[in-house]
Formats: C-alpha cells, structure tokens, sequence
C-alpha cells in the first residue's frame, strides 16, 4: 500500500519538520536552514537552501497559494520567505526574544501564529506585517498549532499536556488537560461532522503527545463563545511517544509515527516524514486504495475481518458510539464477531437495550458487510474506480489514458486537481471520453454474476 520511493539526506543535522506546497517540499533542521524541493523530481530549488537563522529551525509552513513559506527558530523571529526565489520577506521578533517552536498560516494566509518555548504566543497580520494580537499559556512551553479548516479558531498544544482553544481574536475559549506528559503535535481533520442532538457541527482533530498515545477531539462550531473539546477516542498501538501526526488533505486519513514530523501533499498521495537521523523519506501511497467506515481506520475493507478488539473500539468511536466500547470489550468483539452481529444478539447477548441504539449500530455494521462482500465478490479490478475502488457505472476515459467513474472524474477536476489520480502527472485535457467498450463488459459480467446467484 505504501512504499518509499525517495530519500532526502541534504540536512546536516536532526530535521525538525516538513511542509507541502502544491508544487514544493520544504524541510528545516537543527543545522539552522531551511531546503526546498520541487515535486517533479525531488531535485533542490536553485536558491535553496535558505540561511538567515542563527540558531536551529524548528518548524516552517506554506502559505495557502505557497508564495510565501514561514519558518520559525531557537533564534527568537520568524522568518518570512519568497518561495520563488527564496528573498526574505520580513523577520518577526517574538516578545521577549524567547525560542520560537511552532508557527501556522491561518488557512486564508491572513494571519500567522507564532509560539514560544516561553508559552507566549503572537498573531502576526501577513498583509501589514505587524503584531495583531498576543497571549500566552499558564505553563509550559508552545509546541503545536493548527487552525479549524474555517479559520474561525485555532488550537496550541503545550509541553505540559495542555490544549488550548483561541478564536481569531486570540480570546482563550477552552483549556484542556490533553496528554499527561506533553502534547508533542495536532492537527485538525478538513471534513467537518455532524452530532449532538441539535444536529450540531463538529471538526475533529487529532493530537499526540508523550504519553504515546493519539486522541481525536471534536470541536464544536455551533457557538465560538460557548466552545468545547469534547473527547472522542484513544487510538493505541505506539509503545514509545507519538512525536507527530497528520490528517490528509481530504480528511480520509491520519498518519502518526515516531518520527519528528509527517505531512501529506495536497492532492497527491504522497507523505514526507523526517527524523532525526537528518534525512526525510518521501513515500507514495495506492491512490485506488478506499477505507471501510469514517476514514479513520488506517485497515483496508478487505481486513475487516482480521481487525482486533481495539481496532473495533477505534471504529466504534468514530462512529459516534464511544458509550458501546465497554460492552464490545467486555464481550470480546473483534472484527470477525462484529461482523456476525445481529438485531437479536445486540438485544439478547450484548444487551443494548434501546431501540434506536441498536438500530444504528445495526446499520453501521451492515454498512461494513457491503464493504466486505463488494471485495469478495472478486470484482476485476480493472471494472472498479480508481478513485473510489467502486464498481464503475459510467466509466469514461480520461487523458491519462486510464478509466474511471465518470461523477468521480468529474469532481477529481472540479476541486482543480488538474493531475492525474494514478500518475499523479499533469492532465494535459480534461476531455473525458465514454468508455463504451468497459461499460458493455461490465453489464456482461454483471449479467454472469446474475445468473450464477440465480442457481446457487
């Protein structure tokens, strides 16, 4: 599913972090500079590396149109950078000189957020370039940020184990006790959810820390001034502290790992991780590859079966129905028995005594039984979507030369992803053709699959 098929090893000490543009990587370490790289080819940038820190750089970010990169250092400032020909645009002191640990673009590159080892934290305006607004944490040190894909709100995780909630006008809104030894990173997933018995709208985020676990949070959005983190799930399976972790860009996948950072390119799949043996991994993920349930499982549909009992409580939460855990535990439900549930064995065995209750795990689950049959029913892969790994009904060609769901297609284009989903190379029409040979094919297999159930 995964595999590597680049390693960047120009750093001449500990990397610290990376960042995706559309068209660039960017990475900084402790050897005080920051490099980028084009996505074409993984060459350096012409003007790279980019040398202005006098001490360690320890993180850095892309604006949304990627003309701007910020990196922030041990220093004190944070730098902004022109991604086109790496001239400094401007140096940001922080307060007080203190170390600054994690800086982000507000996702409308309106504002940056700057925070310091000394928990104070700065709200630059991009555009004027000066200090807007500032604050600080009661304890400990800045370590991570991220912003509401909205930008109404952003998140800062402490060393000390908080995660704070401010609003665009740096007003604190929550604070909350999240890792007991000290969040290490977060980030916020892109696709907003619904809950709560007024239909409410959540945004879920992510946070790891050293503790090595990860959590997943949901933010309400209902009423800013009201604003809550509500838990949502532990997601084991670390035996040594989560030191990064990172949503895709469409929300349908988290990566966390022992490494020093992690970051997904928008658009194509591909995830860059650094570490501290001073070299990044770029590694290439199956675009074809589709996720049973929320997206938040990282096992494909065909593994339902094989999942464990935490893995079934993973899925459970995500699902809205973290109450269920403890009896799914109690009673021993792996995948397999998930699977095997039935309205009478969630009334009599597992004892879910409301109607409605189970009626929604009833079709949760029955939702993870098309998923299984679709791939047992040994579908020609060739038949299926490459976007949606689903049974394509329109197929139309595009000018890749690969087939795919003609809505699917469509959509791919219409959020300006102008490549192509298999090779990732720019699509040079975006004239999708019939594919009326594929299509005939299919209802002929279709037609075989008819008959054969017919006589079994």
């Amino acid at each position: 599913m995964v595999k590597l098929i680049h390693t960047l090893a120009d750093h001449s000490d500990d990397v610290n972090y990376c960042a995706f543009s559309s068209s660039c990587l960017a990475t900084c370490s402790l050897d005080k500079t920051i490099r980028l790289y084009s996505l074409n080819n993984f060459t350096e940038l012409p003007y790279s590396p980019l040398k202005g820190h006098t001490y360690a750089v320890h993180c850095c970010c892309f604006s949304h149109s990627g003309h701007i990169l910020a990196s922030c250092s041990t220093d004190g400032t944070t730098m902004l950078w022109n991604t086109h020909n790496g001239q400094t645009l401007a140096v940001l002191k922080q307060p007080r000189g203190s170390p600054v640990r994690v800086c982000r673009f507000s996702p409308d590159s309106a504002y940056l957020v700057s925070g310091a080892a000394d928990g104070s934290i700065v709200l630059w305006n991009v555009q004027s370039l000066k200090l807007y607004r500032s604050g600080s944490v009661k304890d400990g040190s800045l370590v991570a940020c991220a912003f509401s894909p909205n930008g109404n709100l952003f998140v800062t995780g402490s060393s000390c184990g908080d995660l704070t909630i401010w609003d665009d006008k740096m007003r604190c809104l929550y604070n909350e006790k999240g890792h007991d030894l000290g969040v290490t990173c977060c980030d916020f997933s892109s696709q907003a959810v619904s809950g709560g018995e007024q239909g409410s709208r959540y945004f879920r985020m992510a946070s790891c820390g050293q503790d090595n676990q990860i959590k997943l949070w949901l933010i309400s959005l209902a009423d800013l001034l009201g604003c809550e983190l509500k838990y949502e799930c532990t997601l084991n399976g670390h035996s040594a502290p989560v030191l990064a972790c990172a949503f895709s860009y469409d929300g349908q996948m988290l990566v966390s790992g022992y490494v020093t950072t992690c970051a997904f390119a928008p658009d194509i799949p591909l995830l860059a991780t650094g570490s501290m043996d001073k070299t990044v991994n770029i590694w290439q993920f199956d675009p074809k590859q589709h996720f049973a349930g929320s997206g938040l499982e990282d096992e494909p549909k065909m593994s339902i079966e094989n999942w464990s009992e935490e893995e079934v409580s993973v899925w459970l939460c995500a699902q809205g129905l973290k109450d269920l855990v403890g009896i799914f535990k109690m009673n021993n439900i792996d995948g397999k028995e998930l699977l095997s549930l039935t309205k009478h064995s969630l009334s009599n065995d597992l004892k879910i005594e409301s109607l409605g209750l189970r009626s929604k795990v009833f079709r949760k689950i029955e939702e993870l039984r098309s998923n299984v049959d679709s791939v047992s029913l040994g579908i020609p892969d060739e038949f299926l979507c490459p976007i949606t790994r689903e049974l394509m009904k329109e197929p139309v060609i595009a000018a890749d030369g690969y087939s795919y769901e003609k809505e699917a297609m469509e959509n791919w284009i219409r959020k300006k992803r102008r490549s192509s989903p298999m090779t990732n190379l720019p699509l040079q029409s975006l004239i999708l053709t019939p594919n009326r040979t594929l299509k005939m094919a299919i209802n002929r297999w279709l037609e075989t699959q008819q008959k054969y159930n017919e006589t079994t």
